[in-house]
């Protein structure tokens, strides 16, 4: 061993330049580091020792592995194999044949793909158009606030409001009579030739808002000097933008935007069950629905066969997605940028202003339109409401007077299960990204796409095996059950952005606490601190999650019913209940509109500084 005393340091003008060699040494000037026969520089080391990260990653390993891994491993075995006398007998493709041989099988699995590709694309369209038209104006800003309250609406209010406009005949539902205005004769929009459009039409209206404030981001963040560059050299409006817009920032944007709706479209179950009749679910069914209504809650054969091949379509995606994100996203803009002389507001024509005027004022009427069918609706008395359009009836609150009965007990037991899975999801995922944060090149990226693959994977298809899971430890059907399958559903997602975000901060920075001897708690949190902003975005994210959902509710809960679940009871008898169902929708979208929209900067930085790498 032996001791190395302290450099002098350099002059302040040699001090900077020497920074980066100093980082990648992990010497710190002035400062006595230790060195011995066989390792790096201890004192210098930002990254934890082999034993503090395997305790770190402990939790959501645990999680992952009972909750994630194992159930999907259980559902390959049951795929191939039946319950016998003796045990589990293997038969093979048995499974799949009699799945793919169903009568409408190919129908389901192709209409499943359409929802992957059809909707990520429009909304990943619309969403740039929008972008661009809604640029630094007060117009732009009051339009974004329009298209961004839907992000953080359950998907089961989406098909209330939905329903409440294309249902009926036109003397009740807007669509219709809309239509039968227009071309005199109103199509059935939730009947089985256009039960997918009308789902589909929903879903884009929900999910469009991320897509606008991802692409406004990256427009933001986006030096002008870049296209002036272009202009300089004789480039077209084509060479501007793809030279100057697509190849530095935009390429990487339409990936992320794309990724994440063809992700969601999995929750297109929710609107599935909210807004198509009955007798319209095979002309909509996905894999999401057909495996539950073969499987439920449990994991049979033809159920799991048919799991093992969404999985299967969702592992290509995950890996397509990020091998397509994985470069690095430069730092959002700040207000002082956008001001200053490298970053002045390009010139636009009028045309063009009217062009982006009239674009914003039609999304805007489109996108008010489901929420004032929704409000309206819950303005009216039951009877009202059931018979008549709520553009004739007269506003009465008779349809809020009952909820005082049986709606505050669910708020209140939702309230509690999103705040306590929010806590334990941040806590485990902050401990956990610590680690993976020192990982570089291909370890990285490998850690990348597991953490992505466990984040996307079908509640519907793991149900079984974490209901036996669940039962193994006394949790079956019990709140801490429901909360455990929350945190184990939400930890891969949290860790992946934790981890791209702590990755992305100064080494200089975690260096500097773990120098100052306060353990290893402190230096994580001070790394809570300096990516505050990405914790936020997860907070409220998962928070979000946790409020809307339906899926795990139904497939999981107890006695208490979260509002998701209390919501899809009373829309079982869809127009009898409208005007309660529409006035229960008001109040449980509420607090998530609220945390969304107070939050939505923080959750754009948070996002565009810690998405998968």
């Amino acid at each position: 061993m032996m001791a190395v005393p302290p450099r002098r340091e350099p002059p302040r003008d040699a001090a900077a330049g020497s920074a980066s060699t100093s980082d990648r040494d992990g010497a710190l000037l002035g400062e006595v580091i230790v060195l011995d026969d066989t390792g790096p520089a201890r004192r210098g080391r930002a990254y934890p020792n082999a034993w503090t990260a395997l305790a770190l990653l402990l939790p959501v390993a645990l999680l992952l592995g009972g909750f994630v891994l194992w159930p999907i491993l259980r559902t390959l075995i049951a795929s191939v194999t039946d319950a016998g006398d003796g045990g589990l007998e293997f038969v093979g493709l048995e499974h799949f044949r009699d799945v793919l041989d169903a009568e409408d099988a190919w129908r389901v699995i192709g209409r499943t793909l359409l929802w992957a590709v059809v909707v990520p694309a429009v909304v990943t369209v619309l969403g740039y158009a929008l972008a661009v038209a809604s640029q630094p104006s007060r117009r732009g800003r009051l339009s974004l606030l329009v298209l961004v309250t839907p992000v953080a609406i359950p998907l089961v209010v989406t098909g209330v409001a939905f329903r409440l406009m294309y249902e009926g005949d036109p003397e009740r539902a807007i669509i219709p009579a809309m239509a039968s205005r227009l071309f005199g004769e109103a199509p059935v929009f939730l009947g089985p030739g256009l039960i997918t459009v009308s789902l589909m039409s929903a879903f884009v209206w929900a999910w469009i808002g991320l897509a606008v404030m991802l692409f406004r981001a990256a427009l933001a963040a986006i030096p002008q000097g870049l296209s002036d560059v272009v202009h300089a050299h004789g480039g077209t409006r084509w060479n501007v933008f793809h030279d100057a817009q697509w190849q530095p920032l935009l390429r990487r944007t339409v990936a992320v935007v794309f990724a994440f709706v063809a992700v969601g479209t999995a929750r297109s179950f929710d609107l599935i069950l909210i807004m198509a009749p009955g007798s319209v679910w095979p002309e909509a069914s996905v894999l999401a629905l057909r495996v539950w209504q073969t499987s439920g809650a449990s994991t049979t054969g033809p159920g799991a066969a048919l799991g093992v091949i969404w999985l299967a379509a969702v592992a290509v995606g995950a890996a397509v997605a990020a091998l397509g994100i994985r470069q690095p996203w430069p730092a959002p803009f700040s207000r002082r940028s956008v001001d200053s002389p490298t970053t002045q507001r390009p010139v636009t024509s009028a045309s063009r202003r009217a062009v982006c005027r009239a674009m914003l004022i039609l999304a805007s009427i489109a996108w008010i339109l489901p929420l004032t069918t929704l409000v309206a609706t819950s303005l009216h008395s039951p009877t009202d409401a059931a018979t008549r359009g709520w553009w004739t009836a007269a506003v009465r609150l008779d349809s809020y007077q009952g909820l005082l009965e049986r709606l505050p007990r669910s708020l209140g037991f939702t309230l509690l299960l999103a705040t306590a899975v929010t806590v334990v999801v941040l806590v485990v995922a902050v401990l956990a990204a610590h680690p993976l944060a020192w990982l570089a090149g291909s370890s990285a990226q490998g850690v990348s796409v597991l953490l992505l693959a466990a984040a996307v994977v079908p509640i519907q298809v793991i149900a079984g095996p974490v209901n036996a899971a669940l039962a193994a430890v006394g949790l079956a059907g019990s709140a801490p059950g429901l909360a455990l399958v929350h945190v184990a559903l939400g930890a891969p997602f949290a860790v992946l952005v934790l981890r791209n975000a702590f990755a992305d901060l100064p080494a200089a920075e975690v260096r500097r606490a773990r120098l100052s001897g306060r353990g290893e708690l402190a230096t994580v949190w001070r790394l809570v601190r300096r990516a505050a902003p990405t914790v936020v975005a997860v907070g409220v994210l998962q928070f979000v999650k946790v409020w809307n959902d339906l899926a795990v509710g139904l497939l999981f809960s107890g006695p208490d019913a979260p509002v998701g679940l209390l919501l899809y009871g009373e829309a079982r008898q869809f127009v009898v209940n409208s005007g309660p169902l529409a006035a229960s929708s008001v109040i449980v979208s509420i607090l998530p509109v609220l945390l969304v929209v107070l939050t939505r900067r923080h959750v754009v930085a948070g996002l565009v500084t810690g998405v998968v790498k």
